[in-house]
């Protein structure tokens, strides 16, 4: 029976190194661990995608910004950077369609403002903001390496310069240009094959050096944790819906006991 127990741990130390070594830029676990706190890094992609220098003060991996309204939508931010000027931007990174859906840019860019501003402030004091939406393929299918969304005056053409600004990157580029050599990084396994060594430094550090690989080894883990909870509480609602089950019942009947049933418990409840 030990032995047993003792193999099980092992193949799922063996899985989560495997998951870990075929992480790439485009898994958020991974990417906002390399952002976190890394200037050189962030100030690089925001060169690149924004096309000028930006001198950044601050940046954070997984910064959480709670929604003043009572019950209102939180949202966690991949990579939160602010440069000299004040301005504020978020970069995500996803890899479907849905989490990169265009009313989530716009909801991302309305909480970022929302938090600007003090009591008492005049409206014109609001900094830009920019929300970057690096995605693994091509969002908007024109074949351009790069989308800029900007308000403008209809009647006019005119821009509106409200200072707000959403961006989304076609992960899927691969020109032979500093955007074609930055996606090419971003979908690359291995650090020693990038291009960058602001990224491949980093990628490395969480792929290869002890401390790094404990911290990606944890996250994996956990992440696995979480998703085994969403599955199992899904499978509740189903059989709930499908059969007309009490919680109590469909639990019991799911085989569903001790800390697990008290977490589906929570999450059915939120």
């Amino acid at each position: 029976m030990a032995e047993n127990k003792s193999s099980k741990v092992m193949q799922d130390y063996e899985k989560v190194n495997r998951l870990i070594d075929g992480l790439t830029l485009f898994d958020d676990d991974l990417m906002s661990r390399v952002f976190d706190k890394n200037i050189e890094a962030t100030e690089l992609i925001l060169r690149i995608i924004l096309g000028r220098k930006i001198t950044v003060i601050r940046v954070n991996g997984q910064e959480e910004v709670r929604n003043a309204e009572v019950g209102g939508r939180n949202i966690t931010l991949d990579v939160y950077a602010m440069d000299e000027n004040g301005q504020e931007m978020d970069i995500e990174v996803q890899g479907n369609s849905e989490g990169a859906h265009i009313r989530r840019a716009r909801y991302h860019s309305s909480v970022l403002d929302s938090k600007m501003l003090k009591e008492g402030q005049p409206f014109k004091k609001l900094k830009d903001s920019y929300v970057i939406f690096i995605y693994k393929h091509d969002k908007f299918k024109k074949g351009l390496p790069v989308y800029h969304i900007d308000r403008y005056i209809r009647e006019t053409g005119e821009i509106f310069e409200d200072g707000s600004h959403i961006v989304y990157v076609n992960g899927n580029y691969k020109g032979d240009d500093e955007i074609g050599q930055l996606m090419s990084d971003f979908h690359q396994v291995d650090p020693d094959n990038m291009h960058y060594k602001e990224l491949s430094q980093g990628v490395k550090h969480f792929k290869e050096v002890e401390e790094g690989r404990d911290s990606m080894c944890e996250a994996v883990q956990e992440y696995a944790k979480e998703y085994a909870l969403k599955k199992r509480t899904e499978d509740v609602k189903s059989l709930m819906e499908s059969t007309g089950f009490s919680l109590e019942q469909s639990l019991n009947a799911l085989k569903i006991q001790g800390e697990e049933r008290e977490r589906v418990i929570e999450q059915l409840q939120q």
